[in-house]
């Protein structure tokens, strides 16, 4: 950090300035928490059930950090399941999330990571989840379009049938 003070033309001993290395590195320890974690094992209060409706968490904050300039990208994200056997508690569902964004991190890696955490936890019918967020590498950088959101979806299904498929992603685009 020192070095890219220094190069950015800014002396790094100013007053100001001489703790912001160390404080850069812990803010990145906690940024980057989820290194060499699984998000999966976020999924540790799992139930079983008879229930086979459908499960929608919508409006589920996040943010993580873009590996390609480390500056942060953030949204919301939905998370929906049609159980076979086994439901989630609530806040596990959030937490995988947590767990996978806090890495450096693609966007459609994210959405990937935490239907497949979803789908191994659960083995349900089907699972869905879509992140919409903005990231600040194209607001502040580049091309500068701020409030420009990509939309990405993952879906992990069981079965071929696009009829459950459109039913759960329309109950989470519903809210």
């Amino acid at each position: 950090m020192a070095e890219i003070l220094e190069a950015v033309g800014e002396d790094p001993r100013r007053e100001g300035l001489e703790e912001t290395p160390a404080r850069v590195a812990r803010m990145y320890q906690s940024l980057f928490a989820g290194v060499g974690l699984s998000a999966a094992d976020a999924i540790d209060a799992v139930f079983e059930t008879s229930a086979n409706d459908p499960v929608a968490l919508n409006h589920l904050p996040f943010y993580s950090m873009c590996e390609h300039h480390l500056l942060p990208f953030f949204g919301e994200a939905r998370i929906g399941y049609i159980p076979r056997r086994r439901i989630a508690g609530i806040s596990k569902l959030g937490r995988a999330l947590e767990i996978a964004a806090a890495r450096p991190q693609v966007q459609e890696r994210l959405t990937a990571e935490v239907a497949d955490a979803v789908y191994e936890a659960l083995q349900p019918e089907i699972v869905v989840v879509e992140l919409e967020a903005e990231h600040l590498c194209m607001s502040m950088r580049g091309i500068r379009k701020p409030g420009a959101r990509m939309l990405t979806t993952a879906v992990r299904d069981m079965s071929s049938d696009k009829e459950t498929r459109e039913t759960l992603i329309n109950l989470m685009r519903s809210s």
